[in-house]
């Protein structure tokens, strides 16, 4: 409408100035009167037998309201969902109080209400519980063993499901004609989203009314009323979930948790509002962890460097129960194989297993990093195998731009691509060129600098997807105000990512009206219509585009009522910047606050048009969206301490059309800091008997500001034709397309020694034991 004027611009978050003056809420800001606090009695073992449980003690205590068991929840209270299917499926019960043995360390075994946190917890020490302590399997391979420990009684073996994608004749063909076949085992290792707000819930209930509010810092809160429902017995109309602000996420609140449940009954039953909140410690054992894959790699080659075929048997560390789409995360592995590469064969084998550790699901990525991983390793072997370049490998194997729509081996139709300009864009920021002259002049005096490449395609608009827990499409609602106020509802839950912006960006410029006179509601299941959520990058790319034609509903509509009030056709309005006017008589004009009040008043209004102007829309893609970039680091590394030095970062995305740099750029930034963390530092370890080794945050690295190097941020523009605006998504790039790039960089320094691959994370002490020997494979 008019000329734009917010779209495209570098506008900063309008939600940041409540977030930096801490004026925002999130769960534990929230104080209710009479409100009651629940601490957890957790398992200390991985994997027991109940034999008792004792709580006279505690339920003595000043202050304590209420103690209570799995056994006394029995029968109250449905099992923690899972919403992923597939053929042959193994779904144990899970409970939201164990019953009759734990199965993880911090597994929840006794839930303490009392009238405040410090009482739960003193009486919470009083309970005792004898365990019998049985054997643990935390080893993804070898609880695939004969005589291993199943977790799960009433089971054979601890395989929850097996997924194969035989590549047929085409992949056996590839293999006999290969010229070199390269092997590669790859591990990418368990890893906690640590996100900087742990969990809380809050419940409260009302009897009369038999209305239950459930406050949760979630990323799907209309999901989790869907889901609570079910689990309490409940008619879900009578459930409200408010998600406040959500300090991060990350996937790991992209979940339906036994805690959120739990609280809610506890307020039914209790007749008072409950509230429990993480530690941080609690949050490192009983929130999803990541990843958590070993990827057995087989590639066929031809020696011009063409991929003619992958083979993968991917193993999949579950954990001891499923989460909500624990099943699903490994799929999208298998999914993206091809990632931005002509690959004309591909078979793989997803196993799934039950380890005694914390259940695994989405983490920023959810299964599309591992596959990158995967190809971006096996493209600077087949490089390395070859005595190629790596960027040589990689643009042989490119599709060209004009071989869009492109489908995959596995099935997948990718939108758009110039993978060749993003890749070139990359080089020529980075300066490639000087710096392998620069590098091979460092080299003859010994000195280590390592040059990685990490192409990427990823998938994401998460719609039409059987690993998600409801279909794909997105809600919003736009309704102008008497005043000319604009409100707009959308079924995204955003946390972090900047939509309460970026779609007041694009209403603002769709109805001619100020950023500051459009405001974004999200997050309250009795106010906005139904909705999926946040998470796979698909906020702005389907929610976005909700909103996009919900507001060309009221457009049309505020048309016909500006049309109206002038006195002329429909056709010759023209519109302005916040006004209306007529083509033959410019000086006629209305303003859009006139034509908001005349909706609403309604004194007079056009034929067939009804009063108030208000459009919801529910938007569906056809397709995902497949953004794509390159990645290219230049490191160094101390030989003294085997410390990791990253002196260039370039990251070339391409998300399709941008609707705030800004915002882009923050998220591509945040995903390569964790990407960071990954390739360098982080990794969730469990020892021989299930205890969890990195259980807070002086035990599990994550990058500080002095770990990150400068950013260097670029774009190319490819559009997608998936939906009207051209937007792919952003979230998980940095996540993607960083954590191979880093690798790569440090194999690449550390490859005149004879280091073929080392597996992550690349800590300081790992690469000194390497630099001691002075050679070896490394892995």
């Amino acid at each position: 409408m008019g000329e734009r004027r917010y779209v495209g611009e570098a506008i900063p978050r309008v939600e940041d100035r409540r977030l930096v003056t801490g004026t925002s809420h999130y769960v534990d800001d929230i104080r209710l009167p009479g409100m009651l606090h629940v601490v957890l009695v957790r398992s200390p073992y991985g994997h027991a037998e109940i034999k008792r449980i004792e709580t006279a003690k505690a339920e003595t205590m000043p202050g304590v309201v209420a103690v209570l068991t799995g056994e006394a929840l029995r029968g109250r209270i449905g099992s923690i969902p899972c919403a992923s299917e597939m053929e042959g499926l193994k779904v144990p019960e899970h409970p939201v109080l164990a019953i009759g043995r734990v199965r993880y360390v911090g597994e929840p075994v006794v839930a303490v209400v009392a009238e405040d946190r410090y009482k739960a917890q003193d009486a919470a020490d009083q309970v005792e519980v004898e365990y019998e302590p049985l054997d643990v399997v935390v080893d993804v391979e070898r609880a695939l063993e004969p005589g291993a420990p199943v977790i799960h009684e009433g089971m054979d073996n601890n395989v929850a499901f097996v997924l194969r994608f035989e590549g047929g004749e085409a992949l056996k063909a590839a293999f006999e004609q290969a010229d070199a076949v390269i092997e590669q085992r790859l591990i990418n290792q368990r890893l906690h989203p640590v996100a900087m707000e742990p969990r809380g819930v809050l419940a409260e209930y009302w009897p009369g009314e038999d209305r239950l509010t459930v406050w949760s810092s979630t990323q799907i809160p209309h999901l989790l009323r869907t889901q609570l429902a079910a689990i309490l017995g409940m008619a879900e109309h009578r459930v409200r979930v408010i998600a406040p602000e959500v300090g991060g996420g990350f996937g790991s609140k992209l979940n339906v948790y036994g805690e959120e449940a739990l609280v809610a009954h506890l307020a039914r039953e209790l007749r008072k509002p409950v509230k429990w909140v993480e530690t941080r410690r609690e949050n490192m054992m009983s929130t999803i962890h990541g990843r958590g894959q070993i990827n057995d790699v087989r590639v066929a080659v031809a020696r011009d460097g063409r991929v003619l075929g992958l083979d993968v048997r991917i193993l999949s560390d579950l954990g001891a129960y499923h989460q909500l789409l624990t099943p699903g995360i490994p799929p999208l592995t298998g999914l993206m194989l091809s990632g931005p590469y002509k690959i004309p064969a591909i078979g793989y084998e997803i196993v799934g297993v039950f380890t005694n550790a914390m259940s695994t699901d989405a983490y920023r990525g959810a299964g599309r990093p591992e596959a990158t991983y995967l190809l971006e390793r096996v493209m600077d072997l087949i490089a390395r195998e070859l005595k190629m370049d790596p960027v040589e490998v990689r643009m042989r194997n490119f599709p060209r731009p004009e071989e869009f729509p492109y489908e995959t081996a596995t099935g997948l139709v990718y939108d758009s691509g110039n993978y060749q300009a993003a890749l070139q864009k990359a080089l020529e920021v980075v300066g490639y060129e000087q710096l392998r002259r620069e590098q091979a002049e460092r080299r003859q005096r010994g000195e280590l600098m390592g040059i990685g490449i990490s192409s990427y395609v990823e998938i994401c608009a998460l719609g039409p997807s059987a690993a998600l827990p409801a279909g794909g499409w997105e809600s919003a609602t736009v309704r102008v105000e008497p005043t000319g106020k604009v409100t707009v509802l959308t079924g995204a839950s955003p946390h972090g990512q900047g939509q309460e912006t970026s779609f007041a960006q694009l209403v603002a410029d769709e109805l001619g009206v100020a950023l500051e006179d459009v405001y974004v509601v999200h997050g309250d299941t009795a106010v906005v219509p139904y909705g999926i959520g946040t998470f796979g990058s698909r906020a702005t790319a389907v929610g976005g585009t909700a909103v996009y034609e919900a507001v060309q509903m009221v457009k049309e509509k505020v048309r016909s009522f500006a049309a109206h009030l002038l006195g002329v056709d429909w056709e010759d309005v023209e519109e302005g910047v916040g006004e209306y006017r007529s083509r033959r008589e410019p000086e006629r004009v209305v303003s859009f606050r006139e034509v908001a009040q005349a909706a609403y008043l309604a004194k007079s209004l056009p034929p067939g048009v009804t009063p108030g102007l208000e459009a919801t829309y529910f938007f569906e893609p056809s397709n995902f969206t497949f953004p794509f970039g390159t990645h290219v680091v230049v490191v160094e590394i101390d030989r003294e301490t085997g410390e990791v030095k990253l002196k260039r970062y370039v990251a070339v995305d391409d998300c399709g059309r941008v609707i705030n740099p800004l915002l882009v750029e923050g998220q591509i930034h945040g995903g390569i800091v964790q990407a960071l963390g990954q390739a360098l530092m982080e990794e969730v370890v469990y020892d021989e008997w299930g205890q969890l080794l990195s259980g807070d945050l002086s035990s599990y690295a994550v990058p500080r500001a002095a770990d990150v190097p400068w950013m260097e941020t670029v774009r190319t523009e490819t559009p997608t034709t998936v939906n009207p605006m051209g937007i792919k998504g952003v979230g998980e790039a940095g996540t993607i397309g960083a954590t191979p790039a880093i690798v790569n960089a440090v194999i690449d320094a550390l490859s005149p020694l004879g280091v073929r691959h080392v597996d992550m994370p690349l800590t300081p002490e790992k690469i000194w034991r390497l630099l001691q020997g002075e050679a070896g494979s490394g892995g």
